[in-house]
């Protein structure tokens, strides 16, 4: 009887996305690569339910109430069905963002309260302060500003490259024209 190899590019080690690489699973970080990470993870979260990424932008939701004019939080036990419901998209956060951590990033994280400061420690801790991430934005308009297409590169490589910094600009916060963007392809090209 001859026995038939299958080739699992899995098995391998082949494929660029071997964990994560999933509709029903978050993506995994390993604390390389936060700013791909992090578009996946929205992504991933919005595919499910936007109000869990609500949850993650403006924090938890606590209901409140007023007493003697006075506003307060709601006792656990005076929460209404809707109320607990709303409440429990911060709960479904965190489990999510845990579940796509290593341990070394689920231990950064396990303490906090909420996926908001989940979230807002893992960013300061991969991408900085907003004064780093202000002087990655210079250095990154700086580079956009000189782009131009090196002896030897394929159109291929030019847009790749070019990509990149327009994508890790728009992640700072840089807003691009589209037309901006195709001139500046342009005039960058080698014309020989």
């Amino acid at each position: 009887m001859k026995v038939t190899q299958v080739f699992d590019p899995m098995a391998e080690g082949k494929l660029p996305l071997r964990e994560g690489a999933s509709i029903n699973r978050p993506p995994l970080f390993s604390g390389v690569n936060y700013q791909f990470w992090k578009i996946r993870m929205k992504i991933f979260i919005e595919s499910l339910d936007r109000v869990i990424w609500d949850a993650i932008v403006n924090g938890p939701y606590v209901p409140k109430t007023v007493v003697d004019g006075v506003t307060i939080n709601k006792p656990w036990s005076e929460w209404s069905d809707y109320e607990s419901k709303k409440a429990q998209f911060d709960c479904v956060a965190k489990n999510i963002i845990t579940s796509a951590l290593n341990l070394d990033e689920f231990f950064r994280v396990s303490q906090c309260s909420s996926a908001k400061e989940m979230c807002d420690i893992l960013e300061v801790t991969h991408e900085g302060t907003s004064d780093v991430k202000k002087a990655r934005k210079h250095a990154l308009i700086k580079k956009y500003e000189l782009f131009r297409m090196q002896a030897g590169e394929t159109i291929a490589d030019v847009q790749k490259r070019f990509t990149h910094i327009v994508n890790h600009l728009i992640g700072l916060g840089k807003i691009f024209d589209k037309e901006e963007l195709n001139i500046k392809v342009l005039k960058c090209l080698d014309r020989s």
